[in-house]
Parts: structure tokens; C-alpha cells; sequence
């Protein structure tokens, strides 16, 4: 057995069924080595969406995503889906080929420090040395990305590691590492601090955050709320956390949430924050958090806490098991009627209002007629750009899961991060939503989708502009428009004909009901075109 044997060995042991890539000849021992196991191998068409892939399958799964590139521009070109992994905390092992050991370090052909380039994105990073230390290296790999705040860790393995043999190859059943205890349990004396404060509240509120999700805390939030009459918003990354027609569910914060969900938030005398990490987008202020209210901030990574705004009362630990001490307390609260009655009054009167041009498609209703026609438990992929803040606001999550780049905001992202979800999920609807701007950087994943018959179903919101940058050139360039124009873009029927994909364009919402039945009559690839109007704005 050679150290490339033994990188597939690990995967197997780890349960691995799909490996998204582009190979290279540094990473050629171990796509040859992979051929001998079941683990699918799917040609990916450009090295950061290995990683959005990854990232997609992670998500839906619980799993851990693993992509495997070459060095040098394989490598640096999968930072940016590195990074996105990162901010999101989505656990992923990269896999990158390298340069002959004996030769790191001049500047030889496609080498690049990839260890050393994706530091401040990764929770760790390995250069194998020794090809001994690869079932040992693996271990710690999966165990370091999928606990804790969970995140990408990279392996960078010459290619004259891959190619050595390795002796008595064997996968270790544990991880001893004694730097690396994640903390999973909260204090409990601070968990009865809290329990106290909500007795004594009148008017409190959970922000969930993506942590919830990662930790596949949705149901015991759920039950916290329902037994205690807490109302919940959340941030765009904890969107789905509840569904978003539950009778406590208020909607997103933030600069672009629901102005009822804010309201929420500045008023509430007790706001209980989980898996969030107080982040601008969510919070542009954190004074308004932290004055006249008691911060609860609960989060598994302790570097998080404090760092935009001080809790009176810090928990380190993770979402599942926080909510599962709570549900064990013994809490007399006070009647919270009044203000969910208040909210219920919020979200009925305080809404932005749309004047949509009735000579194109309203995203906004398009967006609640799709998500009403899905399938209960569909996976929608929003990418970024307007077509991703109109997506926050109107998808209806109902048992489904809602997917998008909140901490990055990564372009491209829908469309490869779809195709890990419907592979990893081949019984579930899985729909990506872009723009016509972030479809260009992702379009070239249509030949995968057909390669691997992977029926991915994708809209596309075209207005021909950079719509998110066009709409803050209009509120601050006072319209004066610079670089947002997609004029050349690409004739959209043409291009999916040639993938052998059905298309259908809707220029209005006349017919979106008949468009939206025939887009999701059969489970098969589908490009549906919607024209919006160019000057449609998010606000």
C-alpha cells in the first residue's frame, strides 16, 4: 500500500461516499488509487466549486465534504470556496496535491504554499512529511472540522508522499489531541442564570443563528419556544432554523431582514442569542443589543462571545445540548402574550412595501409561489446579489432547508453548492436561485450536472446588471453607474440547449403559475429565466 492507498483507506473509514475535484498531476496518485474504492468521484469544471460542493453536501447532510485538487492553481484557485466554508463554519476536508517533498520551497513548477495561504481560513492545516502519519493526520482532520465550531482543515500531500509505501497502515479508532477540547456542555450555573432572567422577562427573544443549524438544533428550538412563549427571529444563516410560518418564528435580522424581526430585537428586554456571532450584517449596532436588555450570548466558539458586543450572561457550548439543559430547568415564566401579541401586530402593519412593474416577473411573489409549490422538504439554494435578499424575505421554509453564503457572500455559490445537496440527497427537490451575474461564475457546472446526471433545478433572475452593486450605486452614486452592466451576456436558451437542458423563460407573472408546474413537474434538470426589472430594488 502507497500513501495515496492509504489517503482512500481514511475516506473509507470515514464513511466518505463522494470526493468533488479536478485532478493534476501532483494529485494523480490518489484519483488512481480511487478508482479501486466505491467512493463516486465527480469532475468538478473549476477548483472553487470542488469546495462549494463539498460545502452543499456538507449542509444537508451533517457531514463532512471533501474535495481534492492539484497544486499550485488547482490549489489557490479553491481558497475562495475554502473561505466561504470557513465563514460559515461548514466542515470540509481539502485535499491538495503537491510538489516532490525534496523540492518545496524552489519555486518549481506549480508549486504554491497552500498551507501557508490559507491560514486565516481554515481551523488547521497539514503538510504530510511522513507517509506514515497519514491515517493519523486523516483522523484528526475529520475530528477537527466537524466538532466544535465546525470549519475546513486542508491536507497538503507531495506527490513523493503519495507514491511511498507506507507500513502497517492502520485507521485510528480514536483522537487524542491535547490542545483541542472543544467545549460541547454549557456552564450550568450560567444556564440557571439564564433560566432566571427569563422568569423574571416580559419581553424575551432567541436570535438563532447558523449554529442552530450545524448542530441540528431545530427541533429542541422549536420546543424551547413553544413551551416558554419566546418569540425567534433570526440571522440569514439561521434562516430555517424554524419554519417560517411557525406561529413564533418573526423573521430575519438585519440591515435587509424584516423590519418587524428588528423591531423585535430593539425592543425586547431579554435577547437570548445562539449560534450567532453578533456580525454586522445582523447587527450593524451592537449598542442597540446591549442597552436596556439583559445579552444571553451562546456560541461553541468562545472567541466569539464578546467580540462585537458584551453579554451579561456568556454560555460556551454547543446549540443541541444549551437548549437540552434548558428543557431540564424548572422555569416559572410570565405570561408572554402581550408580546407576541405586539410582534403579530409588528408583522402585520410594519413591512416594506413593493410597487412591483407589471411588465416583468416580481421576484418577491415569484419567490412565495415557488416556495409554496416545491416539495415540503425542498433544499433551496439562494446565491448572492438582490436574488439572494429577495430570496431571505420570501422563501417560505417549511420542513425544507434553506442554503446561501451569509459570511463571505460568495458569488457562484448556488449552483455547485446545489449539486453536493441533490447528490447527497437524490429524493429531494433541489432548486438553485441566482442572478444572471452570479450564474456566469458558475454556469461552466452545467457539464458536471450532465456528466453525472445530477438534476439540478436552477432560476435565473435576470435583469442584466450587477443588481446589488447597481442598487448601491443608486443610493449613494446618486445613479452613477460603474462596471454593473452584463450587456454580452450569453443567450440563456441557446447555452442550455446545449447541455441538453429544458428551458423556460417567464417575461411576466401572467403565466408564472403554468411556467412554475412545468419547471417542477418531473425531477430533471430544468433552467427557468426570469425577467425582472432592471431598476427593482431590494429596499
Amino acid at each position: 500500500m502507497i500513501g495515496a492507498d492509504a489517503m482512500v483507506k481514511c475516506l473509507e473509514a470515514e464513511g466518505v461516499t463522494s470526493v468533488f475535484g479536478y485532478p493534476g498531476v501532483a494529485i494523480c496518485p490518489f484519483y488512481n488509487s480511487i478508482l479501486q474504492s466505491d467512493i463516486r468521484t465527480i469532475l468538478i469544471r473549476t477548483e472553487q466549486n470542488a469546495a462549494h460542493a463539498a460545502n452543499g453536501l456538507s449542509r444537508v447532510t451533517g457531514k463532512v465534504g471533501v474535495c481534492a485538487v492539484t497544486s499550485g492553481p488547482g490549489a489557490t484557485n479553491v481558497i475562495t470556496g475554502i473561505a466561504t466554508a470557513f465563514a460559515d463554519s461548514i466542515p470540509l476536508i481539502c485535499i491538495t496535491g503537491q510538489v516532490n517533498s525534496e523540492l518545496l520551497g524552489s519555486d518549481v513548477f506549480q508549486e504554491a504554499d497552500i498551507t501557508g495561504a490559507v491560514e486565516s481560513f481554515v481551523k488547521y492545516s497539514y503538510l504530510v512529511k511522513n507517509v506514515n502519519d497519514i491515517p493519523r493526520i486523516f483522523k484528526e482532520a475529520f475530528h477537527i472540522a466537524n466538532t466544535g465550531r465546525k470549519g475546513p482543515v486542508l491536507i497538503d500531500v507531495p506527490i513523493d508522499i503519495q507514491n511511498t509505501e507506507i507500513k502497517d497502515f492502520a485507521y485510528p479508532e480514536e483522537v487524542s489531541m491535547r490542545t483541542y477540547k472543544p467545549t460541547v456542555k454549557g456552564h450550568i450555573v450560567q444556564i440557571k442564570k439564564v433560566a432566571k432572567e427569563l422568569e423574571k422577562a416580559k419581553k424575551p427573544l432567541i436570535c438563532a443563528g447558523g449554529g442552530v443549524l450545524l448542530s441540528d438544533a431545530g427541533k429542541e428550538l422549536c420546543s424551547f419556544a413553544e413551551k416558554y412563549r419566546v418569540p425567534v427571529v433570526s440571522t440569514m444563516m439561521g434562516i430555517g432554523a424554524m419554519p417560517t410560518e411557525h406561529p413564533m418564528y418573526f423573521g430575519m435580522v438585519g440591515n435587509n431582514g424584516k423590519l418587524c424581526a428588528n423591531r423585535a430585537m430593539n425592543e425586547s428586554d431579554l435577547l437570548i442569542m445562539i449560534g450567532a456571532r453578533v456580525a454586522d450584517r445582523a447587527v450593524n449596532q451592537p449598542d442597540i443589543i446591549t442597552t436596556n436588555k439583559v445579552l444571553v450570548h451562546i456560541d461553541v466558539d468562545s472567541a466569539e462571545i464578546g467580540k462585537n458586543a458584551l453579554p451579561s450572561i456568556p454560555i460556551v457550548g454547543d446549540a443541541k445540548c444549551i437548549f437540552q439543559d434548558f428543557m431540564e430547568q424548572e422555569i416559572s415564566c410570565e405570561d408572554h402574550e402581550e408580546w407576541i401579541e405586539t410582534l403579530n401586530e409588528y408583522k402585520r402593519n410594519i413591512y416594506r412595501k413593493r410597487n412591483p412593474n407589471p411588465d416583468y416577473v416580481d421576484p418577491a411573489e415569484f419567490i412565495k409561489k415557488l416556495s409554496l409549490r416545491m416539495q415540503k422538504n425542498g433544499i433551496y439554494v439562494a446565491d448572492v446579489g438582490q436574488n439572494q435578499i429577495w430570496s431571505c424575505a420570501y422563501h417560505i421554509v417549511r420542513e425544507g432547508r434553506f442554503m446561501t453564503s451569509g459570511g463571505m457572500g460568495t458569488m457562484g455559490y448556488s449552483i455547485p453548492a446545489a449539486m453536493g445537496a441533490k447528490l447527497a440527497c437524490p429524493d429531494r427537490q433541489v432548486i438553485a436561485v441566482c442572478g444572471d451575474g452570479s450564474f456566469q461564475m458558475s454556469m461552466m457546472e452545467l457539464a458536471t450536472m450532465r456528466q453525472h446526471n445530477i438534476p439540478v433545478k436552477i432560476v435565473v433572475l435576470k435583469n442584466n446588471y450587477l443588481g446589488m452593486v447597481r442598487e448601491f450605486q443608486h443610493y449613494n452614486y446618486q445613479d452613477h453607474y460603474s462596471v454593473v452592466d452584463l450587456s454580452g451576456s450569453p443567450d440563456l436558451e441557446k447555452l442550455v440547449s446545449a447541455y441538453d437542458m429544458k428551458f423556460i423563460r417567464l417575461e411576466n407573472m401572467e403565466k408564472a403559475d403554468e411556467a412554475l408546474d412545468a419547471f417542477l413537474e418531473r425531477d430533471e434538470s430544468v433552467l427557468m429565466e426570469c425577467l425582472i426589472d432592471p431598476m427593482d430594488l431590494v429596499s
